[in-house]
């Protein structure tokens, strides 16, 4: 597929089991000038306690927190969905959040970040499915390559959980399948414009 000669604007990522090492391994290969900011949804318990957002922070260039209601969403920033909150892109590049009901027996949803992202960043979104073990990210990922954004799905056989990349990639909307370590490699050359 040939890439697109404009700037993307945001990366949406969806995990599910075996998420923390799948984003440590991404997020701390990316570099403190990376610009694009990066929105997550990572599968957890409800009283997780913003672990994960800590851990990433404690391995990445890049500044990673747990996402709060109204926050800007800034190059250089990834943003972690709350546990049981979904978390929302609004029109105004903002994040909001929300205890509505759960999507696929998930809050935070994949799919719920992934359709809010696709109608603000339309095909200026790149939209990444990793390891998981349920379909949720795949009618997200439908909604992205909709839009005309650039969709990628960890190949399952680098992925701890294999079902949900595998899910992804059986809706025949996903652009590119990358073994887990190539991934930020990919997202590196797409920054076609980083902050120096």
């Amino acid at each position: 597929m040939k890439e697109q000669s404009f700037k993307y604007e945001a990366i949406v990522i969806g995990t599910s089991a075996g998420g923390l090492m799948a984003l440590k391994t991404i997020l701390s290969a990316l570099p403190a000038h990376f610009s694009m900011p990066l929105l997550i949804v990572q599968h957890l318990a409800p009283r997780s306690e913003g672990f994960l957002a800590h851990y990433l922070n404690n391995t990445s260039a890049i500044h990673v927190k747990e996402a709060s209601p109204y926050d800007m969403i800034l190059a250089g920033n990834a943003f972690i969905a709350p546990p049981n909150y979904h978390m929302l892109v609004e029109n105004d590049r903002t994040i909001s959040l929300t205890v509505s009901q759960k999507e696929n027996y998930a809050r935070p949803s994949i799919n719920v970040l992934f359709d809010s992202a696709a109608r603000v960043y339309k095909e200026k979104l790149i939209g990444l499915i990793l390891t998981g073990a349920n379909n949720d990210g795949s009618q997200g990922i439908v909604q992205i390559k909709a839009a005309g954004g650039l969709t990628i799905a960890q190949d399952p056989q680098t992925a701890e959980a294999a079902i949900m990349p595998q899910m992804a990639i059986n809706t025949n909307c996903v652009d590119k399948v990358l073994k887990l370590n190539e991934i930020a490699n990919l997202l590196i050359a797409l920054d076609d414009n980083p902050t120096q």
